[in-house]
């Protein structure tokens, strides 16, 4: 809730900006009165034409920040009977308001005498009705103005609140991505364990060890949705060196990294169900074994991944979900910006997915690459 000072400082806003809008209006119409004036030989002087319309719109411009208000709270958008009825009664007190502020203000201008006369209750009432014209089409204006205002700013905050829906609904979207990466992966690394515990006790002591760290990896980003390839590539290769604990010699990885891509920013845990499938349906599915590929690099200002693996022709088909969730992760950070491609060559035995993203850069990456453009 704003507090006194801040509704204090609107207001104040308020009515300079409508001074501002209505005291040129008053010296542009008092000059072509005064020239009209001078073409007919009438004796009038400038100053006192100038200040005569200049108070009398001073007058208009101080009623206009409450007709504003007015328009605001109830415009004419429902229950347009009734309100109406309420912008009528609106006009009335306009008019018994300008024409006690104008008696106050400045004596009355009596054109017949071209000099300034006494106030008197009569001049007072003609304030009210002489000038009906003239009120009603300057009411009219504000009341136009001020609900073309209100509805540029109602669907400007509409706007703004679909925006925000949006994104709100991304990120729920993205945590439950998110969360369903942790089950899969911790039941398949504790699948793992459970196997070696009683076949080989040291290994599985290792591979719990490198599991822990794993964890604590993911911990410490906590929510964050990007982080440096470098960063993940951590994660990637702890990751493959707990599954070559759990396949030993049947399971090869090679890793092929531009250096210069080390710094650019991807979504957390995006490529680990990538290399995850690799080794499902590459290691794990031969009894021969196989091997894991894993290569980045900078194109055209998008940084370029791209695992590899060979394919059993033992190996089933999976249900999809690390493609699927991948390529829905991409698609809410990045729109149509970002592109997951997978292909399957049978002859080769052979399966490749690509990822294309923006190459953003972290603040710490780039100082790094201008430290060494400069050694």
């Amino acid at each position: 809730m704003p507090t006194l000072q801040d509704q204090a400082r609107i207001l104040l806003r308020s009515y300079a900006l409508s001074v501002a809008v209505w005291l040129p209006l008053s010296l542009a119409i008092g000059s072509q009165v005064y020239f009209m004036d001078r073409s007919h030989s009438l004796p009038v002087v400038l100053w006192q034409l100038l200040l005569t319309y200049a108070v009398r719109y001073l007058c208009v411009a101080i009623l206009t920040p409450p007709l504003f208000e007015l328009v605001i709270r109830w415009p004419l958008t429902t229950d347009v009977l009734r309100r109406s009825g309420v912008y009528c009664l609106g006009f009335v007190a306009f008019s018994c308001a300008f024409a006690l502020l104008r008696w106050l203000f400045l004596p009355p201008w009596i054109d017949e005498t071209l000099s300034f006369g006494p106030r008197s209750l009569g001049v007072l009432l003609n304030y009210g009705y002489g000038t009906f014209a003239d009120l009603l089409l300057a009411y009219v204006g504000i009341v136009v103005v001020a609900h073309a205002y209100t509805y540029f700013v109602r669907g400007r905050r509409q706007e703004i609140e679909r925006i925000e829906l949006q994104r709100s609904l991304a990120q729920s979207e993205l945590r439950a991505l998110r969360a369903q990466l942790h089950p899969h992966f911790l039941f398949n690394a504790l699948q793992g364990i459970d196997v070696l515990i009683e076949t080989d006790p040291p290994r599985a002591h290792r591979m719990l060890t490198t599991l822990g760290s794993l964890l604590r990896t993911v911990l410490r980003h906590g929510s964050a949705d990007l982080v440096p390839l470098r960063e993940e590539l951590q994660f990637l290769q702890a990751y493959v060196s707990l599954e070559q604990m759990r396949f030993g010699n049947r399971l090869k990885a090679e890793w092929h990294v531009e250096p210069s891509s080390l710094g650019s920013l991807v979504p957390q845990l995006l490529l680990q169900p990538l290399v995850e499938n690799a080794i499902a349906h590459g290691a794990a599915s031969a009894p021969e074994g196989g091997s894991l590929g894993f290569r980045s690099w900078l194109q055209d200002d998008r940084l370029r991944v791209e695992i590899t693996n060979t394919v059993s022709e033992s190996a089933r088909c999976g249900l999809g979900m690390g493609l699927a969730n991948t390529r829905a992760r991409l698609r809410y950070l990045y729109s149509e910006d970002a592109q997951l491609e997978f292909a399957v060559d049978p002859n080769a035995r052979r399966a490749v997915a690509s990822v294309s993203l923006p190459a953003f850069c972290s603040h710490t990456a780039r100082r790094e690459a201008d430290a060494c453009a400069l050694a």
